[in-house]
């Protein structure tokens, strides 16, 4: 026994250790596990593209870890996490919203045919009020739709289940009647700038730095406020490591994403285009065919357009994701509406003697799903430049396994906003690489299923750890 013990001894100190300096700087292990699976999923696509396409270029030789892979990556994910970040508050209030991609169809075809058919000859093709009022348009249809819903779940007390069941069918249907069963194109010019097309769709590289030193100013300032407000009230703060340690590990996230979005330059043809149709001159060498084949091979601007150099930076997508969850974050976390949410979640009932509106903050939450939809919608279709009835197709599963991959419990009152995109990223880097690998998409579906499957078995153990 003595013997045993000594040899165990060191082990369980270590890990003792270990467990309270994660405690202790009130790191969530499940956060954890999910980085570190998208870092095995990010390697893991990069090495083996680079066995099956040599010469990729990734960070392991392959196509996956590549400056244009990844910015194509954030921009992609955009669509799924603007739509995430409500569904946490959805799930975390007990509901579900499974009509999430039926109703991005109907405010896509909508929106699309409002511009092409209505506005374009009323107003005039490029008119500038044109993007305005189909941004609002499709913002307000999403949240009455949603607030449709909410209504009936609420105060028809029909289960969300079968109200958003009804939708994911009935929806699709009126998107397929509204578009005649046509493809609607192509959005405006200005509007199509909101999905990322083309150079102008990005800030460029010197306000992405910019943004990025706000950024981490921002995660300074934050980290000071937390404490002192822990202080104000006698909570027990932090270790100051600890807090020193968020700084840098947030500042080295936003540069270091910064960095590769700002290395992907536009391929020659779109940065020619782009100078032809914006009247900039385009230098010796590359009207000719020679210097159009050098551009090709090296595919890169900078060394073919000397003095264009069309760096990318963030896109517009992107900031409309990292927009929507910075407010997002603020309503769940510092307003009466989140607290709201998270205690009903918590325990309805006492939520209820304790004076919550609960049906009213339910067609709140369905309302505010809503409008997240249309500004998803608004991204989809301009990205695209054309509105289908196809366009929100199984989105809704990916929504639901974003936020459950994220740390969100379908048991309700529990889930981050932070956890939810980061679980949308990791979705669409799984279906990104297998895209990339050429795999079909009945098994990408295969292992998006067993993906949400296997996150809902680890909340499920969580939870009883928690207990």
């Amino acid at each position: 026994m003595t013997e045993q013990s000594n040899t165990s001894g060191p082990a369980a100190s270590n890990e003792g250790l270990l467990t309270r300096l994660m405690r202790a700087a009130e790191i969530d292990t499940r956060m954890l596990g999910m980085l570190a699976a998208m870092l095995v999923i990010w390697v893991g696509f990069d090495i083996i593209s680079s066995i099956l396409r040599p010469g990729g270029g990734g960070l392991f030789g392959g196509s996956f870890l590549t400056s244009r892979n990844l910015w194509i990556l954030l921009v992609q994910t955009s669509v799924i996490a603007v739509m995430t970040t409500g569904m946490v508050l959805v799930i975390v209030l007990r509901q579900i919203d499974l009509s999430v991609g039926s109703m991005l169809s109907i405010v896509a075809v909508a929106t699309g045919v409002l511009q092409v058919f209505e506005l374009g000859p009323m107003l005039g093709v490029g008119h500038p009020a044109i993007w305005i009022i189909a941004v609002v348009f499709a913002i307000a249809l999403g949240a009455a739709i949603g607030a449709f819903n909410g209504v009936l779940i609420a105060y028809g007390q029909i289960p969300s289940f079968i109200v958003t069941l009804g939708g994911l069918i009935a929806f699709s249907g009126a998107a397929f009647l509204i578009a005649s069963g046509v493809t609607v194109a192509p959005m405006d010019k200005t509007f199509k700038l909101i999905g990322g097309n083309g150079p102008a769709a990005s800030i460029g590289p010197v306000w992405s730095w910019a943004l990025a030193a706000v950024a981490c100013i921002g995660i300074g300032l934050a980290v000071v406020a937390g404490r002192r407000r822990r202080l104000t009230f006698n909570f027990k703060p932090k270790p100051v490591w600890a807090e020193i340690l968020s700084v840098v590990v947030g500042c080295a996230a936003v540069l270091g994403t910064t960095a590769v979005v700002n290395s992907y330059l536009y391929p020659p043809r779109v940065a020619e285009r782009f100078a032809l149709d914006n009247k900039i001159p385009i230098p010796p060498g590359v009207e000719n065919k020679a210097g159009q084949a050098i551009c090709q091979a090296a595919d890169k601007v900078v060394s073919c357009l000397d003095g264009l150099t069309f760096q990318t930076g963030y896109p517009i997508p992107v900031l409309i994701m990292l927009a929507v969850g910075l407010v997002m974050t603020f309503v769940a976390r510092r307003t009466r509406f989140g607290r709201y949410i998270f205690a009903t979640g918590g325990n309805p009932e006492a939520a209820e003697l304790a004076g919550v509106n609960t049906k009213r903050l339910t067609v709140m939450v369905f309302t505010l799903m809503g409008a997240l939809v249309g500004i998803s919608a608004i991204i989809a279709s301009a990205r695209l430049d054309a509105a289908t009835t196809a366009l929100g197709t199984l989105n809704e599963l990916y929504v639901i396994a974003a936020a459950v991959i994220g740390g969100t419990s379908l048991a309700g009152g529990i889930g981050t906003i932070f956890g939810a995109i980061l679980g949308a990223l990791l979705m669409q880097s799984l279906q990104s690489g297998m895209a990339l690998l050429n795999v079909d998409s009945a098994y990408t579906n295969i292992v998006v299923g067993v993906v949400l499957v296997f996150a809902v078995f680890v909340d499920q153990i969580y939870r009883r750890r928690v207990k």
